[in-house]
């Protein structure tokens, strides 16, 4: 792999794990696997009256760009809805493709962008964000 997508950045990211663990009594859960190569997340949520999102943990076994996706998912997911999120994925996944990063408090998606060029790295990016969604899908305030 290039050094140019294990860039610093990337790896601060990862390091910094935010959200790593579980959430003691979540309104939901998601997992989503990788089976090509292994990786898996858990992504637990809480979502307040507006159904906003007002807690999440990751529970991860990963490579570097599972990891630094779902600390960067964690960081910023406060505060945003399921369509937020969704809006987020189909950035991430334009951008992989090629598009411009996502905007605003998600444009530190735009350390991933050297992933666009080995598409078998972009499901490791996305898969957070697919745990979060399906997570999300049927969540209740609790």
């Amino acid at each position: 792999m290039s050094d140019e997508l294990y860039q610093k950045a990337l790896l601060r990211l990862a390091s910094a794990a935010h959200g790593a663990g579980r959430l003691d009594g979540p309104c939901c859960s998601g997992r989503e696997a990788n089976a090509m190569c292994g990786d898996a997340v858990i992504f637990d949520a809480r979502i307040d009256q507006a159904h906003r999102i007002s807690a999440t943990a990751n529970d991860l076994k990963g490579c570097v760009l599972v990891q630094a996706s779902a600390s960067l998912l964690a960081e910023n997911a406060i505060g945003q809805t399921q369509s937020d999120i969704a809006a987020l994925r189909a950035d991430v996944a334009a951008m992989l493709d090629g598009a411009p990063p996502p905007e605003g408090v998600w444009s530190g998606y735009e350390v991933f962008r050297p992933a666009s060029a080995y598409r078998s790295r972009h499901s490791c990016v996305l898969l957070p964000l697919d745990a979060l969604l399906k997570a999300l899908k049927d969540c209740q305030p609790a």
